[in-house]
């Protein structure tokens, strides 16, 4: 069943694992981790960028068929939503969340227009995610994964006076490949869960390390997003075993390696397991997808 991603969050903040938020820009990908959260039974939240997709609102009308029909409880998230159309562009294809980012801008900017795509997505059962402090890039992994950091005090004034459902945090991670060893601010992090009661999210879950991300789901982590490692395991499994199976077997080789990201993934965060019965929930707990259309 797709939900609003905030119905996942919320469980997993309870039962103190993560569930992992995969890359899935187009029909194959997004098959491939629903089918592996199937198979672990599983919640499951898919990510895609406005600019990931030739035409988002095909994609989420794809995503909505598929999600609706899962034995698992799905959501998927319009990921990184920079420009105020992106997120409107991602209520229009069905998403049920929106990540707003606007970290890179100062912190005013930032509240002004979360609390604006709070009020926008809620009035048609969308969650949204955002992010304070600024998480950058694993290239420049010496000076990003220092710099920018969230701040304790500073989440609780944000979550106050934004209402979002899902805070992004930078506490040492970082987006794509890592140049240098990633070193998580444990620390940082506890206190942070310690002052909101708001779900928080890592991004840069590829290359963090296993158990640095295990440890952080315990320590009020709800959502780690990841697209490097699902992408690098589909093409690993395809490298160097076409010839054998000829030009035929590009695309089942290249779900089976993304599938199999997916599902360690789930395992590492402890999310593996952990779905339920969403047949039994009231349908006003799921998005409205033609009142999100006409946002």
């Amino acid at each position: 069943m797709l939900l609003p991603m905030a119905d996942l969050l919320h469980r997993a903040k309870t039962g103190e694992y993560g569930i992992p938020a995969v890359c899935a820009v187009d029909e194959s990908t997004f098959r491939a981790a629903v089918q592996a959260a199937e198979e672990l039974h599983a919640p499951l939240i898919t990510l895609c960028m406005a600019k990931e997709s030739v035409d988002l609102e095909e994609l989420g009308r794809i995503m909505y068929d598929i999600g609706t029909k899962s034995a698992v409880p799905i959501a998927t998230c319009l990921d990184h939503g920079g420009r105020f159309e992106d997120c409107i562009k991602g209520l229009r294809a069905g998403f049920t969340a929106v990540m707003i980012d606007r970290s890179a801008e100062p912190y005013e900017v930032n509240v002004r227009e979360t609390r604006e795509m709070v009020r926008i997505c809620h009035a048609v059962g969308v969650s949204v995610e955002a992010e304070l402090g600024h998480v950058g890039s694993g290239e420049n992994y010496a000076v990003d994964g220092v710099s920018n950091l969230t701040e304790a005090a500073d989440a609780v004034r944000f979550v106050e006076e934004t209402g979002v459902d899902a805070l992004a945090v930078a506490v040492g991670t970082a987006h794509g490949s890592y140049t240098g060893t990633p070193k998580l601010d444990f620390n940082r992090l506890v206190e942070i869960r310690n002052a909101v009661d708001t779900p928080l999210v890592l991004h840069g879950g590829s290359g963090s390390g296993d158990e640095n991300l295990a440890k952080a789901c315990k320590h009020g982590v709800c959502k780690v997003n990841f697209g490097n490692d699902i992408m690098r395991s589909a093409y690993k499994a395809v490298e160097g075993k076409m010839e054998g199976n000829g030009v035929y077997g590009l695309y089942p080789l290249l779900m089976q390696g993304a599938q199999d990201a997916v599902k360690h993934v789930l395992n590492v965060l402890g999310a593996a397991g952990k779905a339920w019965d969403v047949k039994s929930r009231s349908n006003s707990s799921c998005l409205d997808i033609n009142a999100a259309r006409e946002a």
